[in-house]
């Protein structure tokens, strides 16, 4: 893509910050675009570390436009860039939305591509060995399956986001998706109709790849899905919504073993005897001992907390034991499967696969290192063993020096009050330039944050109750149009069962319907209240009257019983450092950070934010977290915020 003149055509060209000006093309060109001197100035800072290969953290807050402030650098650079975003659907807005609308205003002629993870697209052989195997388990599945199969002939990219009516969780989708585990490869009979094959290549020949964290990291982590690398020779990397980059790095630089993984090997070793004569006499013997093994430690861990340290796993009664015979079974397994492995390509797989399970189980039962955190975490009908690096800045550190690249970081929630310090600490990043930027949103006039006095410490029982108390006159004078963001579910269930006592709003729960039902049903409401936990917390997004209020319950701190985070924490202490100051503190300020971010999305928005846990004013500490908010009016007096919605304009009444 570059070539001797580019450096010289780069020099000639406008800069990305004019671009982005007040007399640039998108001023004259895309309706309502409003220069901002907070886009340019990142644009700008984008600018240099690309052509540099820095480092560079940009806290953009909300309005910035911080999508166009890095595409349009990176448009401009005439370098090779990934970009990488939290989640599947920012992935597509940004390729089919974002992406286009800066193509066309700079004239770009370059090549993209959008790339996701391999469960994204169907697989051509497993939907052939679904249909053979034609055993389902409702009719719901059986008319499914026809549907796939007739979009299967239609569809150029594969990708199941194009068959909507199917729901992202239905059961048959693993059925006719592959993992890095069960596919082929280039042993695939169907190998040149991948559709992941079809669109890796189209990737690794693209100028801008627009990609997601997990692929990213499932690359970079060298757990490659099948067909060489196509991150390596990139020579920046954006990576938005960078604040969920440490807790990914962890998962795929952990070994894990599921039993959602063992099981659906003995079941791929049974479906592929159909095609291999006398195959089935050997292995089905093997695979029958896996499920009642699977079930007998799945029942003996079931007093077990929901996650924790692997030694409370190892402690239940009869685990050790049946961790032993699981160990035998697949060694079993193993050694029928490869004495098949010449007579079909689907068990020479499955024998890798087999070998694979064996050495996972292997280290994730070895406790003795004191470089990971061993542990476990249980499903309603599974379990997970998981061992994860204590410390991901090493790998990191040393991925970035292969890359030779630059990295550019940035999310609206980077900083706590203002310094970099703790994200750069869990990434390794060493020096890096350094870029805030505060919203271009008037706070002072848009926004009220209230502090409902006469909470009692958020330990107290009844904790739950008085922050509903402390919420219903807010609600009333906000007519609705609230989300409750609270810290964990117990919370939630009990504030839904007072608040169903009152009646007066309709009221959307997490866990009553999948999350975008939810968001639509509040946004057509008009005055819903929706009480959400963790995942509501970021990447949600109504802009408009509909939301006009953020009441969150306490501070975000993290759950004491994650096993990754105690040892995190046992680590610093022993290092000498104060663990609560140097990680949980500024932890739970960008976690509260991206819950008050819901609040204002846009420049006609108004609202309050409530924000019920009394340390922010009884603790040392909680200057640091409202320090750490935008720049909101403070108040402790109900009549303020009655004032600020009676001088707003009435909500729109919808038409019976």
């Amino acid at each position: 893509m570059t070539g001797p003149d580019t450096n010289a055509a780069r020099a000639a060209a406008p800069a990305a910050a004019d671009l982005l000006g007040p007399h640039g093309p998108f001023a004259a060109e895309v309706p309502g675009f409003a220069a901002r001197a907070q886009q340019q100035a990142m644009a700008s800072a984008v600018e240099e570390a690309i052509a540099e290969r820095e480092i560079l953290i940009a806290e953009a807050g909300t309005g910035t436009g911080k999508t166009f402030a890095y595409l349009v650098p990176a448009l401009e650079s005439g370098r090779r860039v990934i970009v990488s975003t939290g989640t599947k659907a920012l992935q597509d807005q940004l390729f089919h939305r974002d992406l286009p609308r800066v193509r066309s205003v700079l004239g770009a002629r370059l090549s993209a591509a959008l790339l996701k993870g391999r469960a994204n697209y169907l697989c051509l052989y497993r939907l052939d060995q679904a249909h053979k195997d034609g055993r389902f388990a409702s009719r719901q599945q059986v008319a499914q399956l026809q549907a796939i199969r007739a979009w299967s002939s239609r569809t150029a990219s594969g990708d199941r986001a194009e068959l909507a009516e199917i729901a992202e969780d239905s059961p048959l989708w693993p059925r006719v998706t592959s993992t890095t585990e069960n596919c082929l490869g280039t042993d695939c009979p169907l190998f040149n109709d991948c559709f992941v094959v079809k669109a890796r290549r189209a990737a690794q020949e693209a100028d801008l790849v627009v990609v997601n964290h997990h692929l990213l990291f499932a690359d970079l982590a060298l757990r490659q899905e099948g067909f060489g690398e196509i991150l390596p020779g990139a020579q920046a990397f954006v990576l938005d919504e960078a604040h969920q980059i440490p807790e990914l790095a962890g998962q795929f630089f952990s070994t894990s073993l599921s039993a959602r993984q063992v099981g659906e090997l003995a079941q791929d070793a049974l479906a592929e005897c159909a095609n291999v004569t006398g195959a089935l006499a050997v292995i089905q013997p093997l695979v029958e001992p896996f499920a009642p093994l699977l079930q007998r430690l799945r029942l003996a861990i079931d007093a077990l907390p929901a996650r924790g340290a692997l030694a409370l796993f190892i402690g239940a009664a009869d685990v050790s034991d049946e961790l032993d015979r699981l160990d035998q079974a697949l060694h079993g397994l193993t050694d029928g499967l490869e004495a098949h492995a010449e007579r079909s390509r689907g068990f020479a797989a499955l024998h890798e696969r087999a070998g694979e399970q064996i050495a996972r189980l292997r280290q994730v039962r070895d406790a003795g290192s004191r470089d990971f955190v061993h542990w476990y975490e249980t499903t309603p009908h599974g379990f997970a063993l998981h061992a994860t690096p204590l410390d991901l800045s090493a790998p990191l550190r040393e991925l970035r020096a292969q890359s030779r690249a630059a990295w550019i970081f940035t999310s609206a929630t980077l900083s706590v009050a203002g310094r970099f310090d703790h994200f750069a600490r869990q990434l390794g990043l060493d020096d890096p330039h350094t870029l805030s930027l505060e919203s271009p949103f008037d706070y002072a006039h848009q926004a009220l944050a209230y502090l409902p006095p006469g909470l009692p410490d958020p330990s107290s029982s009844l904790y739950t109750d008085h922050v509903v108390d402390a919420a219903l006159p807010v609600l009333e004078a906000s007519q609705g149009r609230a989300f409750l963001l609270f810290t964990s579910h117990r919370a939630l269930r009990r504030a839904a069962e007072r608040l169903a006592e009152h009646a007066r709003w309709p009221l959307f729960v997490q866990g009553s319907a999948p999350r975008h039902q939810l968001l639509e049903a509040f946004r057509a409401s008009g005055n819903g209240v929706l009480l959400g936990a963790a995942s509501f917390w970021e990447g949600v997004d109504v802009a408009g009257e509909a939301l006009s209020c953020v009441i969150i319950d306490k501070l975000p701190f993290a759950a004491p019983d994650d096993p990754v985070l105690t040892a995190r924490l046992e680590a610093l202490r022993d290092a000498g450092a104060n663990p609560f100051a140097e990680w949980q503190i500024p932890a739970a300020v960008i976690a509260l950070k991206q819950g008050a971010g819901r609040l204002i999305r846009d420049v006609g928005d108004r609202g309050v934010l409530v924000l019920c846990d009394p340390r922010l004013l009884s603790r040392p500490y909680g200057k640091l977290f409202l320090r750490s908010l935008p720049p909101l009016p403070q108040t402790r007096d109900i009549a303020d915020v009655r004032r600020f919605f009676a001088d707003a304009p009435a909500p729109a009444q919808e038409t019976p």
